[in-house]
């Protein structure tokens, strides 16, 4: 479908669940006739061009989260134990706070130890397909891209991996609240439900590292110090829920988004499974082409000048990633899927300081999940042409995709 040009700018229009399963003519309106447009339903600057995107990843200030006493000042109050929370988050700091933060937490997620993670990762996938693919039919989010990533996670923050089913459903509830606009009162009080839930559980596993210490990034952050410095448990925690979130809906994301632009290419599918040395390639591609993470927010740290716009310090400015990763400024044919395509460095994962440290996991997790599906389903299609995306605007993904092997 494409949006009317009589419709006013602004990506409101993602509520309207047509726009929401391709938002692509939307940004591309923007992009091409205000790229960096003024919403008035967002009360935001709305940016679309790569560089521009890029440029705001550089230069904008992700400290856009209300303290406690912000919100208590404001009349909501009951949202100030979130807020506890999310201040406390690498995602929501600038340098020197985030760099200290995130050079602990990185130690985790380095390429070299996630690469040691592979064939363990292939013997969950196989597992998980094994026990889901009997019927020669398959629901890759409830079978394969929702328990992947949960069980990893787990694994990786040294928690017990029977916790899986547990942490997905935080993580999505939290998710939910990150990836949209609007607030809902429903919503809110379900997230915090969730937000006190992770904070005991997580609290009870940084304290238990004191007499029975785990592998993972739970005992590395409890117990990690760079010149004298540690972090507080409040930290501690903050960023384990953080770090459990983008771990799993980037990558369920990743396999559900992944696998459903190759089904409905599949003559690019069919080539990838007779060439699966692309497989790597191809990933970087398919994050480009539909990205897990649409749009995130940053706050100008001053007067500034952006597209030949004022932007005044403090206004929030919304870098939309799935625009910059089909800007033809920047990707050649951008709309055209090339499993093969050269030079692509999209914004999937963000850019400089806030580019995601767990991308190599969820790479490997990636190229797992879809060699894997390719190799073993060679007649594998779609079993029904509608689907369902998400209700959630920034963290764009599946909520079903019910497949015949």
């Amino acid at each position: 479908m494409s949006v009317s040009t009589g419709h006013t700018l602004s990506l409101y229009h993602l509520l309207d669940p047509q726009v929401l399963a391709n938002p692509y003519p939307l940004y591309q309106r923007l992009r091409t006739e205000d790229p960096v447009h003024w919403d008035h339903y967002l009360h935001a600057w709305v940016v679309t061009r790569y560089s521009d995107v890029v440029h705001v990843f550089q230069r904008y200030s992700a400290d856009r989260t209300h303290t406690p006493e912000k919100l208590e000042r404001m009349g909501m109050q009951q949202l100030a134990p979130i807020a506890q929370v999310m201040v406390r988050q690498m995602l929501f700091l600038d340098p020197p706070q985030h760099d200290r933060v995130r050079r602990l937490a990185a130690i985790a997620f380095t390429p070299r130890r996630v690469e040691r993670l592979r064939s363990h990762i292939q013997d969950i996938t196989d597992a998980l397909i094994d026990s889901a693919s009997a019927g020669g039919e398959m629901e890759v989010m409830e079978d394969l891209a929702n328990p992947l990533p949960a069980i990893v996670t787990a694994e990786v923050l040294g928690v017990p991996t029977r916790d899986h089913v547990k942490l997905k459903n935080w993580s999505q509830d939290f998710a939910e609240m990150l990836g949209n606009f609007q607030h809902n009162p429903d919503r809110a009080m379900r997230v915090l439900r969730t937000v006190s839930d992770m904070t005991a559980y997580f609290r009870d596993a940084v304290r238990q590292q004191a007499t029975s210490p785990t592998e993972g990034l739970v005992n590395a952050l409890a117990t990690a110090e760079v010149n004298g410095d540690r972090l507080t448990e409040d930290e501690v925690v903050a960023n384990v829920i953080v770090t459990m979130v983008g771990g799993q809906e980037t990558t369920t994301n990743l396999i559900g988004n992944g696998l459903l632009t190759l089904l409905r290419h599949p003559r690019e599918m069919d080539w990838l499974r007779d060439n699966p040395a692309a497989i790597p390639t191809a990933v970087e591609e398919l994050l480009r082409y539909e990205s897990p993470s649409q749009h995130t927010a940053r706050l100008a740290p001053a007067d500034m000048e952006l597209g030949g716009r004022r932007i005044q310090q403090r206004q929030a400015v919304i870098a939309v990633m799935g625009a910059a990763n089909r800007d033809p400024e920047r990707f050649p044919d951008p709309d055209r899927l090339d499993l093969t395509r050269e030079d692509n460095r999209h914004v999937a994962f963000g850019w400089a300081g806030h580019f995601c440290f767990g991308a190599p996991l969820a790479r490997i997790e990636g190229q797992i999940a879809f060699g894997t599906l390719l190799r073993r389903f060679p007649t594998m299609r779609l079993a029904t042409p509608e689907v369902t995306w998400r209700p959630n605007l920034g963290l764009r993904g599946l909520t079903r995709l019910p497949v015949t092997l």
